[in-house]
């Protein structure tokens, strides 16, 4: 568990405590987030934590390796993530209106301990994108299927939806050819 001092920072003779180290995850963390991540390698943490009365904000800049599954197909995707984030910690209870005024997180802390640990997981998680695809998947626009069902691109959908007769006048349609061919009989 990595964590600093709130008051060892608030109490600093230097501006700016300068934070440089790599991260280990927790086995908690990776048995959360399992169905998000697969793993995760070198995360690397380089920031600054300082005194802004009345929070100490942190401003990280956070660089990990990780393997990922694929949002199609489930396969292992291996992507870098590189962000910064900041936070700023108070000891004391936030109001509604301090965390909907502010463009910084406020995060209250316990027992004058800042718990990064959580904020560097919790951050590597928010930035995975949305949609990862495996290069082959990019490349060749690979679509998983199945038995009599396949995935398909919005485009093909739409498509489909232009040539898509609607059951209604498919109905009328046949209704008409039938009087057509009544009338060519007589």
């Amino acid at each position: 568990m990595f964590t600093i001092s709130f008051s060892q920072v608030e109490s600093s003779k230097t501006p700016l405590m300068h934070i440089e180290r790599e991260v280990a995850m927790r086995p908690e963390f990776l048995q959360r987030s399992q169905k998000l991540l697969y793993k995760v390698e070198n995360v690397r943490l380089d920031g600054d934590a300082f005194y802004n009365e009345p929070y100490v904000t942190c401003d990280l800049h956070v660089t990990a390796d990780l393997v990922v599954p694929s949002s199609r197909s489930l396969e292992p995707v291996t992507y870098h993530e590189d962000f910064r984030f900041s936070e700023n910690y108070s000891e004391d209870a936030v109001s509604k209106e301090e965390l909907e005024a502010s463009e910084t997180p406020i995060v209250q802390i316990e027992d004058d301990q800042i718990d990064l640990q959580t904020a560097i997981e919790d951050n590597l998680l928010l930035h995975i994108p949305t949609t990862i695809l495996t290069p082959e998947e990019e490349d060749q626009d690979i679509y998983p299927e199945g038995n009599g069902w396949a995935v398909i691109s919005e485009a093909e959908f739409d498509e489909g939806k232009k040539n898509q007769v609607n059951p209604a006048f498919a109905k009328l349609r046949e209704l008409l050819d039938q009087k057509d061919n009544q009338q060519d009989r007589d």
